[in-house]
């Protein structure tokens, strides 16, 4: 829970915040403010359950601020600090439902009582609402008024459209006389866990509490209707009926009335109107489009039509891309230097930033791009291995999870956070599996100059000695030495084989043998391939010096 302490002296909310036992009340986040001004902006923006409040200040009088609260934020609980015995005062405190009126000095029983009472009245009232709205829902399942699925149906099915509409028409949901329709599309946050926390995690009751304020907006002239898209779970659909309703000043309306209940303001896309019911489905495509091209550097709009979206956003489509930073993203991880992936996340979105907008779309694309991005950064760098990774991975991914491209909280930020997770991520898992492999190659350089001398010695031994694959020693062999495996081993035999003809008192066929050369016949010919003269005549020029 939240609080706010609300008092133009320092010392008062030093005091206050000292002797009331927040802990004991649950309460973990204390804010404060100077003014009833201050007051109702901190209320807007952090929504406290609870308020301690003065009466008398310089900027915003606590009697304001009472009524204020009354009228936009009903479910906080106050209470009034003064140091004024004003029975005036007292009686408005009551009549705008104040817990207590506690006189300064403050003492500490006294306010941790009311503070009690307060957190106990506010959790009670918050059960309860929670509980008619479940109730609502309970009520709506056995009495669906508005047939959200039927309603649905509408854009999935037209081949039913035409009796669906006269269903809907029958049971009221549609006017009889309703011909035009224009569809808006409310996409909600799905990345927004405090509002979606505030409805218990259950997005039936979330979905539910939104429809009923949009539909009190539409029921007061029977001009529209709204309900939840069956074929998206994120989605509310608002139907209206008037050809030449205005619009964007229902949509203002209805999203006053839902930042009123949820202090929440949501973005709506709108299609062209059409004729009943045909046209839904292009609506609904403008729609979602509409709110796939919104600038997301645009905090002051929430209504987003195709058009208008569509120009700004060819005018911006393809400035920036991966493309312009993949290489440099790729040096980045491959340097392992955690400089240099902060600076390259850093600079992709000082680049975004330089842009004259960003939509959501462009964001999709671009995790898209950046996730392509790194499956091929793997292959290229482990080959067969990169499997392997790729599932470490997407375990990590659960950790770092990209910001949700339509939030409305939008932050660069939280993009570049997120980059540097994944590349940094990226360069660990590469840099672990390639020192792995290093110390795998190592090992088998040592158990051919250990078993060199075998001559039943094989790729196919090495392979089962060590679970991996043929391709894999070749390969590596390849980047390692520039040489595949056999030319590698049959290197190391001669280099031995010379070293061994040193000794003048064995012969060609032993020394064959000794390096793993069964057939004399066969040495003779990969030593004169490497050495450019036969093993007699490399011999008679050793014993010459």
């Amino acid at each position: 829970m939240k609080a706010l302490i609300v008092d133009d002296e320092a010392r008062v909310r030093k005091a206050v915040h000292l002797l009331v036992d927040w802990d004991a009340h649950g309460i973990n986040e204390i804010l404060e403010a100077g003014s009833g001004n201050e007051a109702m902006e901190l209320i807007r923006k952090s929504r406290p359950e609870l308020v301690i409040m003065d009466m008398m200040m310089a900027s915003g009088h606590g009697m304001e601020l009472m009524e204020w609260i009354s009228e936009f934020a009903d479910t906080i609980k106050f209470i009034v600090v003064s140091g004024h015995n004003d029975f005036e005062f007292v009686r408005n405190t009551v009549r705008h439902g104040g817990i207590d009126y506690i006189l300064k000095p403050i003492e500490a029983e006294a306010i941790n009582a009311a503070v009690h009472k307060a957190v106990t009245e506010w959790r009670e009232e918050e059960r309860d609402r929670i509980d008619i709205q479940r109730q609502n829902i309970q009520l709506n399942e056995f009495k669906p008024v508005y047939g959200e699925k039927l309603l649905s149906s509408l854009i999935d099915d037209q081949s039913a459209a035409e009796a669906s509409v006269r269903r809907l028409r029958n049971e009221g949901a549609i006017p009889m006389e309703a011909e035009a329709v224009q569809l808006s599309l409310l996409q909600l946050d799905a990345s927004d866990a405090l509002l979606f926390k505030r409805f218990g995690n259950n997005s039936e009751l979330m979905h539910f509490a939104i429809i009923n304020v949009c539909n009190e907006f539409l029921a007061k002239d029977r001009s529209g209707i709204a309900f939840k898209y069956w074929g998206a779970p994120w989605e509310i659909i608002i139907l209206t009926w008037e050809r030449f309703c205005n619009i964007q000043e229902l949509i203002f309306r209805i999203n006053e009335g839902l930042f009123h209940t949820f202090q929440r303001r949501m973005h709506f896309g709108i299609g062209l109107a059409g004729q009943l019911p045909h046209s839904l489905p292009a609506q609904y495509a403008e729609a979602k489009m509409a709110l796939a091209r919104r600038n997301v550097l645009r905090s002051d709009a929430y209504v987003h039509s195709l058009e208008a979206e569509s120009d700004d956003s060819a005018e911006r489509h393809g400035q920036y891309t991966f493309s312009s930073v993949r290489e440099e993203w790729k040096m980045a991880v491959l340097s392992g230097s955690d400089g240099q992936i902060s600076e390259a996340s850093q600079k992709w979105v000082s680049e975004l930033a330089r842009t004259e907008g960003i939509t959501p779309e462009q964001l999709q694309q671009w995790t898209t791009a950046v996730m392509q991005f790194r499956v091929q950064l793997l292959r290229e760098t482990l080959g067969d291995a990169a499997g392997n990774a790729e599932t470490a991975l997407e375990q990590s991914d659960r950790l770092n999870q990209p910001p949700h491209p339509g939030s409305y909280a939008f932050t660069l930020f939280a993009w570049r956070d997120w980059s540097y997770s994944l590349m940094s991520e990226l360069a660990r898992v590469i840099n672990e599996r390639q020192a792995k492999d290093k110390r795998t190659i190592n090992d088998i350089v040592k158990y051919v100059e250990q078993n060199y001398m075998d001559d039943d010695l094989s790729l196919l031994d090495i392979a089962s000695a060590f679970f991996v694959s043929r391709e894999y020693i070749s390969r590596k062999f390849k980047q390692e030495f520039g040489i595949n495996f056999s030319d590698y081993l049959a290197t190391y035999r001669i280099d031995k084989a010379k070293q061994l003809m040193q000794n003048p008192h064995l012969k060609i066929s032993q020394i064959a043998e000794m390096v793993g050369f069964r057939d004399v016949k066969y040495f003779s010919k990969v030593f004169k391939k490497q050495e450019g003269v036969s093993p007699k005549m490399y011999r008679s020029k050793l014993e010459s010096l």
